[in-house]
């Protein structure tokens, strides 16, 4: 799509590759994980309640940019769109554990510890990434951050009932297998706090401070402009981290990856069209269905990697599942990005803004 219009072929070389620079990003940290002696260990050790304090950096340093755009005055129109909110809700916490959990029992009867896993990933709705693939799409900005917020309101109170009654009660009722799952309410608050909190924060402030002292021409003229490319560098830093922590289990599993990877794809899938159709289907325009299927089919893989790590072991079947989330959920969700533009014009029959005007490319004005 690069090469459909004039806007798109002033695309910095960057921009143009992404999906090379992520796959590149991705190979890289394993590469890295798997033949840099103590890597992967020192990782670990800058822990801090469960933590990884590189990653950290790296997920506020992508988020900070993108949540530094939103117009918070606008938010309280957003949150007042009954239609977004309840379809987000049913999607992110009842269809979107509910598929993780079918699919993991369809895909992996016979592998207990990476259906755990999975069923975890499916637990842990996106609170992170998830603002990227949204701004890449052009999805509506402020609708990405009050879903964002309601469904990390949502990861406190509901990550731990559900998953008792994923990995507890509902195997029982059906004869099945059941693993539990002990993960405090306090943990999972932390993990919100440190990749929603501070970022949402930092970003509210400096447009509150900025508008106020410069203007709203000025801020988003001036400053969004030097701060926006910071998002991509974060981005691409967070991904090859997230692989090298994990690089070994990856490589020495191949097989293991596979089969983990099959009801990823399937799950991805299943859940951006299902968002992407409800929007449509509710008349919310391209711009709120699209944060619609984004939301719905992101994952909070840090949350899901450190819940199956704090509970299970890091070398447990249950943390390699954890990991292979975003090793399918990268490439796969960048690739819907592109889906998601197509859609504009063939479902929605409009003219997303990254068609005239880039997102990435925004990034560089």
């Amino acid at each position: 799509m690069t090469n459909a219009t004039p806007a798109a072929r002033r695309l910095s070389t960057l921009d143009r590759w992404l999906p090379l620079w992520i796959g590149a990003a991705m190979a890289g940290g394993i590469l890295l994980g798997r033949f840099v002696p103590g890597l992967s260990e020192l990782l670990v050790r800058l822990e801090v309640g469960g933590i990884s304090l590189p990653i950290a950096l790296g997920l506020l340093v992508m988020m900070y940019p993108v949540l530094a755009k939103v117009r918070y005055d606008r938010v309280a129109a957003v949150a007042g769109d009954k239609r977004l909110l309840i379809s987000s809700l049913a999607l992110n916490w009842i269809a979107g554990p509910a598929l993780m959990f079918a699919l993991a029992w369809v895909f992996l009867p016979d592998l207990p510890e990476y259906r755990t896993g999975l069923i975890i990933v499916g637990l842990a709705r996106c609170i992170a990434m998830v603002v990227i693939w949204n701004d890449l799409a052009c999805g509506d900005r402020e609708a990405a951050a009050v879903l964002v917020a309601i469904n990390s309101v949502f990861q406190v109170v509901a990550f731990s009932i559900l998953g008792w009654f994923y990995l507890t009660v509902l195997p029982g009722w059906l004869g099945l297998d059941s693993q539990g799952l002990d993960v405090s309410i306090g943990h999972i608050a932390l993990n919100v706090l440190v990749f929603l909190g501070i970022p949402l924060a930092a970003g509210f402030a400096s447009r509150f401070v900025g508008e106020r002292r410069r203007g709203r021409a000025w801020y988003e003229g001036s400053f969004l402009p030097r701060v926006a490319p910071w998002a991509l560098y974060g981005l691409l830093f967070t991904i090859a981290l997230l692989f090298a922590l994990q690089g070994e289990q990856v490589t020495s599993r191949p097989l293991d990856v596979v089969r983990i990877a099959l009801p990823l794809l399937v799950y991805f899938a299943v859940m951006w069209f299902a968002g992407l159709l409800t929007g449509r289907a509710l008349g919310l325009g391209y711009a709120r269905s699209a944060t619609l299927a984004f939301t719905a089919a992101g994952n909070n893989f840090e949350l899901a990697i450190a819940v199956a790590i704090g509970t299970f072991g890091a070398a447990s079947g249950q943390a390699l599942a954890g990991v292979v989330g975003p090793l399918i959920e990268v490439p796969v969700l960048v690739g819907l990005v592109y889906v998601s533009l197509w859609a504009a014009r063939a479902w929605f029959r409009t003219e997303p803004a990254a068609i005239t005007e880039p997102a990435l490319e925004r990034t560089r004005r």
